[in-house]
């Protein structure tokens, strides 16, 4: 017989068998679940140990997947505190730009970037005072714009915001907030305690960021009605500084879920979703301390979960949406939907789909695995006040991109830079 025939037969045997050996592993691991022994329908000691570790394992998996906005800014939250120290008072700058030393979600360096993290249970209602020609987006821990009184704005600071890039006075009030609003202010009620104050400031001259960095300086956060007696603003210069601000991926994501419980309770989620938390042993008020069993199987549903996300993450049809921006090539955008006038397209900025009215979970998990922050200034296809996103995690071949290999881009002529760098 010909030996290249022989070589063709054994490979092509190998590649069979290893499909085979991948399929039966795959339905022995759930088999093995379907089977587990019970006698007259009652489960056995070994099979009520089995499931009750797997119930918690799955509980605590798909928990992490709804909960991965919070995660994802309880993320930025612990990392920026841990180096640079919390309070409203605190204000990291990015001074020299946002380089690789910040582990974070969508980090661009064509800014200046400043982020606080505020709690409205705690000092009550927070003033943000920001200069002319600040950008900026207020949201709850949630990643959600956060409304404006009079329903035209949601989050947006800035030229997109209500102040039309004047600057001004931001209240910002916490849930079911009941007392006196004072005059001269734009009022942001919240739907949590805890608040993400993002801002950005633009340069006009990569070698000289002190106005822009002089810029977001100006900015003060104080109670309201304690201006004289507030803590002075911090703005440490959180550029070349090591900061781990991404995701939690092991259990410490359900002690930072617990913290945020405990301050914000029913604000948090709908009573479906508290007991989720609930079934994992995540209570307001109540002891939070897994045995050392609990803690593996947290450990092992964190890890699965954030893995889980980034199958997620890195699709281009979620939902029975494409997020192709062109069909002819691979730059995608999680609203390529969206047109000048319906800039959400399908969802709205809560990713409630309003062709349904659910939540598209999967699109939530899309976004959060790799992004932080979305208000309909990011989304606004208005020039000079909307911004225009294009992202691609593969070549135009399909192959995934890689930092160890070079790449050329094909721009189109004419590109409006006068815009984008404003």
């Amino acid at each position: 017989m010909n030996p290249r025939i022989v070589k063709m037969k054994t490979l092509s045997l190998a590649l069979l068998l290893g499909f085979n050996i991948q399929m039966i592993q795959a339905q022995t691991r759930f088999d093995e679940l379907a089977n587990l022994p019970f006698s007259e329908n009652r489960p056995t000691a070994a099979t009520v140990k089995t499931l009750a570790d797997e119930l918690l394992f799955q509980r605590a998996t798909q928990t992490y997947l709804w909960a991965l906005p919070l995660i994802n800014t309880l993320g930025m939250k612990y990392g920026s505190e841990k180096v640079f120290s919390a309070g409203y008072h605190v204000l990291p700058i990015w001074k020299e730009r946002l380089d690789a030393k910040t582990l974070v979600t969508t980090p661009n360096s064509d800014v200046i970037y400043a982020m606080s993290y505020v709690d409205l249970g705690k000092d009550g209602p927070i003033v943000f005072e920001a200069p002319p020609m600040l950008q900026g987006i207020l949201l709850d821990f949630w990643q959600r714009p956060i409304p404006v009184d009079g329903g035209k704005y949601f989050g947006d600071v800035g030229l997109p915001g209500p102040d039309g890039g004047k600057g001004g006075k931001f209240l910002l009030l916490p849930p079911d907030y009941k007392g006196d609003v004072p005059d001269g202010y734009f009022v942001y009620r919240s739907g949590t305690n805890n608040v993400f104050i993002f801002l950005r400031s633009f340069y006009q001259d990569p070698k000289n960021l002190t106005p822009a960095v002089g810029l977001v300086e100006q900015s003060k956060i104080y109670p309201l009605g304690k201006k004289d007696t507030a803590e002075p603003m911090k703005f440490p210069d959180a550029s070349g500084v090591p900061a781990n601000m991404l995701p939690a991926t092991d259990a410490t994501a359900f002690d930072q879920l617990k913290l945020l419980v405990d301050s914000e309770g029913l604000h948090l989620a709908d009573p479906d979703w508290l007991g989720m938390l609930a079934s994992i042993g995540i209570v307001k008020g109540q002891p939070f301390n897994p045995n050392e069993h609990v803690r593996e199987i947290l450990d092992r549903a964190a890890k699965t979960g954030y893995k889980m996300s980034r199958v997620i993450g890195f699709e281009d049809l979620i939902s029975g949406r494409s997020f192709r921006v062109y069909s002819d090539r691979r730059w995608i955008n999680p609203i390529a939907d969206g047109t000048s006038q319906n800039p959400g397209g399908l969802l709205n900025l809560d990713w409630i789909r309003k062709d349904g009215g659910y939540l598209d979970l999967d699109s939530r998990i899309w976004f959060f695995t790799n992004y932080y922050s979305i208000s309909p200034g990011m989304i606004s296809q208005i020039p000079g006040k909307g911004a225009k996103y294009m992202i691609g995690f593969t070549d135009s071949d399909g192959t995934a991109l890689s930092g160890g290999t070079n790449y050329k881009i094909n721009l189109p002529p004419n590109i409006p830079l006068g815009i984008s760098g404003r």
